[in-house]
């Protein structure tokens, strides 16, 4: 559903949120999306309402079919009788600043549940993955009320860290024929999985690649209260295997409220999102209306006129 621009106050917006009027959260992370400062002023009056979503972000590399994951799960978890909340996440034009924000395109059954709240939003430069912005729109979306919020990212790879540091329950998106399996399992992603998707499970090498994740899940040395990673196989676009995703997901929900080790790494994500807050605000406070300063302390350096670390101590000081 596309919302038009609409206007309302702030009391409006704490008042319309927490019962999930779906034009009023929409306006609230427009105004986060562009660090409007009464946005920040309006979450810190909802926080008291946050805290009960399951936060799940889907990652993976591009073609590996996260979208039409999502949508199923999505369909699943909205039979089950759940508010479900999608933050699509896809890269910015290093060109136009635009973004083709393409999943709703494979989200075709959610696209036609008014009732599930579907958010495509930019990367804006965020180079783990995930826009600056989506840690407020997860804390918007979950202080309205929704009971499972899935973010799926970018899909690049590597630098796709930020997902650890912001949901509660990492899901990561492999393929068969991709290559060396074991490569690319290796590839900065076994670390940061608690539950791993082998999709399109139907094509050759589903089985390798399930051979091979296991074995080196087995080389883990984890202590005996720790979450092992769980295994399923899915074929996206029909369903099948998905109910295992979400005990799998339910079943890492429980370990995190239930047991020494979760109750750390949900301080963990709290803290990492204090961090990032800060860095953020920081950065937003040092430069602020410093645009001609910036522009030329870079024209310096550009003349190697001026060093860089000279630059920033000059920014720091002025700050």
């Amino acid at each position: 559903m596309i919302f038009g621009l609409m206007h309302f106050t702030d009391q409006e917006l704490i008042d319309l949120v927490p019962k999930r009027d779906l034009r009023a959260v929409a306006r609230l992370i427009t105004l986060s999306e562009n660090r409007a400062a009464r946005a920040r002023t309006i979450q810190s009056k909802l926080f008291k309402n946050t805290g009960r979503a399951h936060l799940i972000g889907v990652t993976g590399a591009p073609g590996a079919g996260k979208s039409t994951l999502v949508d199923q799960l999505a369909l699943a978890w909205r039979k089950a009788g759940k508010q479900v909340a999608i933050l699509a996440v896809d890269p910015t034009s290093p060109f136009s600043g635009g973004a083709i924000l393409g999943d709703r395109i494979r989200m075709v059954k959610t696209a036609e549940d008014s009732a599930v709240f579907i958010r495509s939003m930019a990367t804006r430069g965020a180079l783990g993955g995930l826009s600056h912005a989506v840690s407020d729109a997860v804390r918007i979306l979950d202080a309205a009320g929704f009971d499972i919020i899935l973010i799926e990212t970018v899909g690049v790879g590597q630098a796709e860290v930020d997902i650890v540091k912001t949901a509660d329950t990492c899901v990561v998106v492999l393929v068969p024929g991709m290559g060396d399996s074991v490569q690319s399992i290796k590839a900065g992603i076994l670390e940061i999985a608690d539950l791993f998707v082998i999709n399109k499970s139907d094509r050759e090498g589903a089985d390798l690649l399930h051979r091979d994740l296991t074995i080196l899940l087995s080389l883990t040395e984890l202590p005996p209260e720790a979450w092992k990673p769980q295994i399923a196989r899915t074929i996206a676009t029909t369903g099948a295997g998905v109910e295992a995703i979400i005990r799998g997901a339910d079943d890492h929900r429980v370990w995190l409220q239930s047991t020494p080790m979760g109750r750390t790494k949900k301080i963990g994500l709290v803290k990492d999102g204090l961090i990032k807050l800060a860095s953020d605000l920081t950065l937003e406070r040092l430069l602020t209306g410093r645009e001609a300063e910036l522009a030329a302390l870079a024209e310096q350096c550009a003349d190697r006129t001026l060093d860089p670390y000279t630059a920033v101590e000059k920014l720091l000081l002025r700050g």
